[in-house]
């Protein structure tokens, strides 16, 4: 699915504000004013959404069905989209192990904070990454640091 839109460039509020939220839908750009995610009614809505908002705030939007012309292109689109959700899950990953030297209070703090960015990251995550897995670990980890030490149940 692919919305397609242009904004004035003056007031930039609002242009940054649909910035924002198609980076945090998620979305591949494929060119400027330009984006994709995997087509489902709820994309679907969000795009929507999003294009009401642009036509509101002075812009012009379309949303576009639209199929990649070949698997290769289809492949490109969903790795791209998946390495960028992995690089999320790797950083959270980081912090969340850095953290677990801190004290109990700041450990937790920290914990709950990291689980509330790994739900957002799962949310925009159309293609999971092993690195989603790793980051959930290290997330629980550091909220129940001697579950860790426990066997896991097969």
């Amino acid at each position: 699915m692919l919305l397609s839109y242009r904004m004035p460039r003056e007031p930039s509020t609002p242009r940054i504000a649909v910035w924002r939220k198609l980076k945090r839908l998620g979305v591949a750009q494929l060119a400027d004013g330009v984006v994709a995610l995997p087509a489902d009614a709820r994309t679907r809505e969000h795009l929507e959404w999003l294009a009401d908002e642009i036509i509101e705030g002075g812009g012009i939007a379309g949303i576009w069905i639209a199929r990649p012309a070949s698997l290769a292109q289809e492949r490109e689109l969903a790795s791209g989209m998946a390495e960028a959700r992995a690089g999320e899950y790797r950083a959270l990953a980081e912090e969340a192990t850095t953290a677990a030297d801190l004290a109990e209070n700041a450990r937790l703090s920290t914990a709950r904070r990291l689980r509330a960015e790994l739900r957002r990251i799962t949310r925009r995550d159309y293609f999971p990454p092993p690195d989603r897995e790793q980051a959930r670990r290290a997330v629980e980890a550091l909220l129940h640091p001697t579950a860790t030490d426990l066997p896991q149940e097969s």
